[in-house]
């Protein structure tokens, strides 16, 4: 028996095939292009990752056979709009996750339905799909008025793989049409931005079924049996599910492009006054709320351009950290999400001198990343919500230095994982196998061996405390400057 999980990222589809002990069989992949026809706007053609969809599972197919093929998972990046017609065809490119143009819409959706922050649980914000979709109504009437489905990047795949309108609930919370407690379609969400639940796909959880694989296509790939589809997962509760942060206060910290520290949650715990998200997770009665920074280890890309050198040089060059950088970086080079909401916010060094080099910026960018964590942590706390400790995935995680700074401003151990790359696929895997053997996700979905914990520093955590003490202070004062200027 073998399991599909498929990642529909923005840049490239991954896919995994696995056994049911969960060993990984094989994995193919497949590159994506963005198009911005605009600036601030961000578009893929939804048949583009249909084909990359294809050309994985072909790949796959012939190297590993699938004959024995039970399920397929799901993962998808978040929030874009793919509007269908009656007939299900595809009215224009889909907008996705990145795409700012729907930035008024926001404000208007929240001011039509002033309860929209309680029952969504979180702010409005131009990545959602329904201010896109208002976006539409308002600038694109006549692509609007054939819209006769609205469907998320991988539930547009779905549609592909079993002929059904069927989204989950990780995914949909991110759309700003579900009340997120009940775990439903919120008409109020859905009237503001003039649709229904006609509009929309019926709703499963991510572990349970949503259909089975349509038979030309299981001939196509050589597939006798019946395939189920899974629920699957937005890429961060997907992610989780691969992680094993399915237990109410596991989490994750991810150290990529942009950074999020995830945590599960057994309830609801909304704190939008925060920019917290508070999201479905992707198994039953589970919750989870993320802090989302944007630019993480984009941060230090971005020091290691203007100095000449590779991100891991800088790094390495950092060496053991002893005490704080005297030097504070905001890393806000595109705004920020948790907990300012503030598409301005721009980064800054504050407290540089003469002595000051490489090594010294490093530092700095390296703690103020870290910062920008303990940012997401309090607003976290505000909302009740607590960790032991947190698995260390991305990019960042290689650096043992940054991955001490963060542990010491979090003053929270970080684990090292083995097997941390298949992250989101190998949880839409897991989906999968309990979606067509009818597993329990506890079961299914559990934390990896861990190779390392990496503890904080007990002599830099008071230090850093009072780090994060000016580093709080430094945007407050930024900000009413550039209000004067």
């Amino acid at each position: 028996m073998s399991y599909l999980g498929i990642d529909i990222g923005t840049s490239s589809v991954k896919t995994v095939l696995f056994d049911r002990d969960q060993r990984l069989i094989g994995q193919a992949s497949q590159p994506l292009s963005v198009s911005r026809p605009h600036p601030g706007w961000s578009e893929q053609d939804p048949e583009a990752w249909w084909r990359a969809v294809e050309g994985t599972i072909d790949a796959l197919a012939r190297e590993h056979g699938l004959g024995g093929l039970r399920g397929i998972g799901l993962s998808g990046q978040m929030h874009g709009a793919v509007c269908l017609d009656h007939d299900d065809q595809v009215l224009r490119p889909a907008i996705l996750w990145n795409d700012g143009r729907a930035q008024a819409e926001c404000a208007e959706i929240e001011a039509a339905f002033p309860r929209a922050r309680e029952v969504a649980g979180n702010i409005a914000m131009p990545g959602f799909t329904a201010p896109k979709i208002a976006w539409l109504r308002k600038h694109e009437p006549e692509v609007y008025a054939k819209i006769d489905t609205v469907l998320l990047p991988k539930d547009y795949v779905r549609f592909r793989l079993t002929g059904h309108h069927v989204s989950e609930m990780s995914d949909a919370a991110g759309t700003y049409w579900l009340d997120v407690a009940a775990r439903d379609w919120s008409d109020d969400l859905l009237e503001a931005t003039g649709l229904t639940r006609a509009h929309m796909p019926r709703l499963v959880e991510g572990s349970e079924p949503s259909g089975e694989l349509l038979p030309e296509l299981a001939r196509r790939w050589g597939i006798g049996g019946t395939v189920v589809v899974a629920g699957g997962a937005g890429d961060n509760a997907a992610a989780a599910c691969g992680m094993g942060v399915v237990v109410p206060g596991s989490a994750f910290v991810s150290i990529g492009t942009s950074g999020v520290l995830f945590v599960s949650n057994a309830r609801f715990s909304p704190n939008t006054g925060g920019a917290v998200h508070a999201f479905c997770h992707a198994i039953p009665d589970t919750w989870h709320q993320m802090g989302v920074i944007l630019s993480a280890s984009d941060s230090l890309e971005w020091l290691a351009r203007i100095a000449g050198k590779q991100p891991a040089e800088l790094a390495g060059a950092v060496g053991e950290v002893k005490a704080p950088s005297e030097v504070t970086f905001l890393p806000y080079l595109s705004g920020e999400r948790t907990p300012l909401n503030d598409a301005a916010a721009r980064g800054a060094f504050v407290g540089m001198a003469q002595t000051d080099g490489p090594r010294e910026l490093t530092q700095a960018v390296m703690e103020g990343v870290a910062y920008a964590f303990a940012d997401c942590q309090r607003v976290l706390a505000d909302a009740g919500t607590d960790f032991a400790s947190a698995l260390a995935v991305g990019g960042g995680a290689r650096s043992e230095t940054w991955l001490r700074i963060i542990a010491s401003v979090l003053d929270r151990p970080l684990e090292i994982a083995a097997d941390s790359d298949v992250g989101a696929a190998l949880g839409a895997a897991r989906l999968a196998i309990c979606a067509a053997d009818g597993a329990r996700p506890a079961e299914v979905c559990t934390a990896p061996e861990i190779l390392k914990v990496v503890e904080p520093d007990r002599s830099l955590v008071p230090l850093y405390r009072e780090g994060y003490a000016r580093y709080r202070a430094v945007y407050p004062a930024l900000k009413a400057v550039r209000a004067e200027a």
